[in-house]
């Protein structure tokens, strides 16, 4: 049996940041990682990240990657399992683990779950027609690959994912016929809606899809206008002649793993989904269980570097590790706060406050 203080699953900003953060504290931590490279979800993003510079303001995702990834092989005290899925946790405090085609059990003292989040699909006449993808798919073609995904595109949400996926489709010589976005208000930063408006790509509000056609692929799709309750309002479809439809329809957190540990869960629709129950240490119901990035609830990039930061060092004073932990703790929950101020973090603030409970954890 392999054995670890702290074992941390999943290698993307969040997971990358909780190993980082312990192993700073003096634990031994392992990392597993059902990717090929460290980096996750950065692998594949090319746009800059907002923040302060603690969380890499100003510095490309795949970038970061690669920082985080170079932090890693300097640590002496982190091992890191690539190609790795954990199939399991026991109330044994083992870590089932499938790796290279055997199960390998490993027991941890600590457990920090950063398993990220999953896209959402929708439902619509046509949407099994190959040319259907999700946003992070259009991502792996176009910044990990260099593959185009089409010629004509269109954008399906107007969060920062498809804002941001739109002006790196233009940036590959791909055209974006619209964007459109089921809410009457653009989810996404400003600044990433005006770098459109000015290449004059229409960002349609209270639109959505209606049906995609095609025969052996996508090749064209009807958008019409949706009204306050979500339904269609005959008389208003346009045509888009496209070959691509992405969908930017949001994330929902991948907590499968938490579930079957036995965390308390709560259905919580502005951080995502189902999140577990977890005080402001990240420490879930389960006292040595630690969670972190979008598998606590869906927001961005730098916020999963935060609150795994912030995950590392709760789950190294667990440990007895980390005297200084009030302090750390202040200091990442500042940063997140700034992070989360303002109208664009009200509903993660919404979300938190019926998840952050005093109920879950010891530390």
């Amino acid at each position: 049996m392999f054995r670890t203080e702290l074992a941390v699953v999943g290698a993307g900003p969040a997971g990358l940041s909780a190993a980082l953060a312990a192993s700073e504290c003096g634990v031994d931590t392992l990392i597993v990682d059902n990717g090929s490279t460290p980096g996750g979800q950065l692998v594949k993003q090319t746009h800059k990240f907002f923040g302060s510079k603690a969380e890499h303001a100003g510095t490309r995702g795949i970038h970061i990657a690669r920082l985080l990834a170079g932090e890693l092989q300097r640590s002496p005290q982190v091992e890191y399992w690539s190609e790795s899925t954990a199939l399991g946790y026991y109330e044994d405090q083992v870590l089932l683990v499938e790796r290279e085609g055997r199960a390998h059990a490993v027991h941890c003292d600590a457990l920090v779950v950063a398993t990220g989040a999953a896209e959402r699909h929708m439902v619509f006449p046509g949407n099994d027609l190959p040319g259907v993808y999700g946003a992070g798919a259009v991502q792996t073609l176009m910044n990990v690959h260099g593959v185009k995904p089409g010629e004509r595109v269109l954008i399906v949400g107007a969060g920062n994912i498809g804002l941001i996926v739109s002006y790196q489709l233009l940036q590959a010589g791909v055209r974006v016929a619209a964007v459109v976005e089921a809410s009457r208000y653009i989810g996404g930063y400003a600044v990433h809606a005006s770098k459109l408006r000015r290449l004059s790509v229409p960002i349609l509000t209270s639109h959505t899809v209606k049906e995609a056609h095609g025969h052996e692929q996508v090749e064209r799709a009807t958008v019409w206008q949706i009204d306050e309750t979500f339904t269609g309002v005959p008389g208003t479809e346009i045509e888009f002649e496209v070959d691509v439809i992405c969908l930017a329809v949001g994330l929902s957190p991948v907590t499968d793993l938490l579930c079957q540990i036995g965390c308390k869960m709560k259905y919580v629709p502005e951080l995502g989904g189902y999140v577990p129950i977890r005080n402001e240490n990240m420490q879930t119901t389960r006292s040595e269980v630690f969670v972190a990035g979008d598998a606590s609830g869906v927001e961005e990039g730098s916020s999963a570097m935060l609150t795994g930061r912030l995950a590392g060092y709760a789950a190294a004073a667990y440990l007895g590790k980390c005297p200084d932990f009030q302090n750390k703790r202040a200091e990442c929950q500042r940063a997140l706060d700034a992070l989360r101020a303002g109208p664009s973090g009200q509903k993660v603030r919404a979300g938190l406050s019926v998840v952050v409970s005093m109920e879950a954890g010891t530390c």
